[in-house]
């Protein structure tokens, strides 16, 4: 009888931890909203956008009419951030034209690098990198740790474990960089041999959620050792019909459009967005942290 409660124990606890730790759907797209509490951390992600060509803009487009509804404070760039060059016409061409509207009203953008742009790209002002290949930064209860996934040296890994080990363990912890350590898109897939570095120091310091690029489409993983993975590559390039549905790791996957992701993280609750070009709502939800 005893052994028999404990088993119970256990079952009641494990069915617990996985309710807490489960993303909440939305009811319909159309029923999402953020909750914009006063105090919350507001942001979106783009990745793989620098062309330069119409795509690009009309997702930025959408960002700006989002904003109305959503004042997001600051944008994270998950890599190839100029495709088209390392002259002060492509970054114009590329980043200060199709955000203008986004720049003007005040809105910051914190790059990573991606494998399609040059380093020398660290110290364009308005990506804000002050000349650093990663770094790290604080809004309020988030720290924020951006990885340069393209040259992953033991320096950098030294440097990511100390400033993890630093991080109070009440702040929420979010890694973002290039190459996703998570995919079920064909053109790449995941970073196998950049896993095995990470994925460790993610696990022991207990990092929240991972943003990352490179893949043409929008995907959100099924939670892997407690890590929540959004991949978003598309907000200027696509690459149409490219994810394998039959993924078991596939939580939610749009490739059919260009899209970008909008987040509020409100006390223990991250809510997120992904958007299409057009507007239309391709993926929502709530992600309840727990600490580790």
């Amino acid at each position: 009888m005893t052994d028999l409660r404990v088993r119970r124990h256990v079952i009641v606890f494990v069915a617990l931890l996985a309710i807490a730790t489960a993303v909440l759907p939305a009811r319909s797209a159309g029923q999402f909203a953020f909750p914009l509490q006063s105090n919350s951390v507001r942001f979106a992600a783009i990745g793989d956008m620098g062309s330069g060509k119409k795509p690009q803009f009309e997702v930025a487009n959408q960002m700006v009419k989002s904003r109305a509804g959503f004042p997001f404070e600051f944008v994270i760039t998950l890599g190839d951030n100029i495709y088209t060059g390392n002259k002060p016409k492509d970054f114009e061409k590329a980043f200060a034209t199709p955000y203008k509207s986004l720049l003007d009203a005040g809105v910051l953008f914190y790059a990573s690098l991606g494998n399609h742009d040059d380093t020398n790209q660290r110290f364009y002002k308005p990506f804000n990198m002050n000349g650093e290949r990663y770094y790290a930064y604080t809004k309020r209860n988030v720290r924020f740790f951006v990885l340069d996934s393209t040259y992953m040296d033991p320096k950098q890994l030294s440097w990511l474990e100390a400033q993890l080990k630093g991080a109070g363990p009440d702040d929420w912890k979010i890694c973002y960089f290039h190459h996703p350590l998570y995919s079920s898109a064909k053109a790449h897939g995941p970073a196998d041999e950049l896993r095995d570095v990470l994925e460790p120091l993610f696990v022991r310091y207990g990092v929240d959620v991972v943003f990352a690029g490179h893949e043409h489409v929008y995907e959100r993983v099924k939670p892997q050792k407690g890590i929540y993975y959004f991949t978003e590559g598309a907000s200027g390039q696509l690459r149409p019909g490219n994810l394998r549905s039959t993924s078991p790791n596939v939580a939610k996957g749009f490739d059919t459009d260009r899209s970008f992701l909008m987040v509020e993280i409100a006390g223990n609750d991250l809510h997120f967005q992904a958007t299409s070009r057009i507007g239309a709502t391709v993926d929502s939800g709530v992600i309840r942290r727990t600490v580790r």
